[in-house]
């Protein structure tokens, strides 16, 4: 009888599995063929496309929890290294570097540009912790739910809104990249898209750990990347409306992307004790958005 339970119950994930699969490419389809007739000038159209690619990753990320109940704390900790390691490189050399040059080419020497990119940095740095202050901010342990459903804590879905705040400084690289017309532009997106697989699948697993249906906890996971596009637009759309507000969105999109990494990211992929399989993830991911910059860039 439980091998039988057990095989209606493993028929029954791998279909949901396939129809989120599924599902996916359909949307994804169907983004495809509305962009298409968006009349959005190239800039806007490039980092709607980047910012939609980011929120298929974090998507497809939250696929696997239809069929897991949880992973390995190990491939965990450094699944999120790689994603450090990523966003490290994209701050780099997507993100620093081409605003020290959009920096020189408005006039600026040397030391003028560095110092307006330093700026940038630390407001952007500035910015997010204050938000990640106000998103964190401890609560009561509120229950969310009725009886006849598991209820989820509070403290879960304040992790959950964190995540979804990180992800807007990801869109805001890509949509400065994109609007500025960035060379790079494409290998950043492609990048944050990589590093948000792990993302998307951390949330679904958080909520179907806490005692949500594994398809809802799936559909969260996959929207938590919709941000993304949104601040790419919009970001793409301010950059255009002064010469040094290229540059400054270039470092304040870097400073946020820093704070995340220094402050969540990394710490977090070392607290259970991996550090070596933390760091072998961080210094592949970096390589490997190194390698994507040099070759899409």
């Amino acid at each position: 009888m439980r091998s039988d339970s057990l095989s209606i119950s493993g028929g029954r994930m791998s279909r949901l599995t396939l129809g989120a699969l599924l599902l996916l490419i359909g949307m994804a389809a169907l983004v495809g063929t509305a962009l298409a007739w968006v009349d959005l000038d190239p800039p806007m159209m490039r980092a709607l496309e980047g910012g939609a690619i980011c929120a298929l990753g974090t998507a497809l990320g939250a696929v696997p929890v239809l069929v897991i109940r949880s992973m390995p704390v190990a491939i965990a900790d450094c699944l999120l290294g790689f994603g450090a390691g990523v966003m490290l490189a994209a701050t780099a050399f997507s993100l620093v570097m081409p605003g020290i040059d959009a920096a020189q080419s408005i006039g600026l020497g040397r030391w003028g540009a560095g110092g307006l990119i330093s700026f940038g940095i630390m407001f952007g740095a500035f910015c997010l912790f204050l938000l990640d202050r106000k998103v964190s901010a401890p609560g009561p342990e509120l229950l969310v739910g009725d009886p006849a459903h598991p209820h989820i804590p509070a403290r879960i879905w304040v992790f959950v809104i964190a995540i979804v705040a990180h992800n807007i400084p990801e869109g805001m690289a890509v949509g400065v990249s994109a609007g500025g017309a960035m060379p790079d532009a494409n290998s950043l997106a492609m990048g944050i898209a990589l590093q948000d697989v792990p993302e998307g699948l951390v949330i679904a697993l958080v909520l179907a750990g806490a005692g949500m249906s594994r398809f809802k906890a799936f559909l969260i996971g996959a929207a938590s990347g919709l941000v993304e596009p949104v601040a790419a637009v919009l970001c793409a759309w301010l950059v255009r409306l002064g010469e040094v507000l290229l540059p400054l969105g270039l470092a304040f999109a870097a400073g946020a992307m820093l704070l995340v990494v220094t402050q969540e990211i990394i710490p977090e992929s070392r607290a259970n004790g991996h550090h070596r399989l933390a760091s072998a993830g961080l210094c592949v991911g970096f390589c490997l958005m190194m390698l994507m910059d040099t070759a899409l860039g």
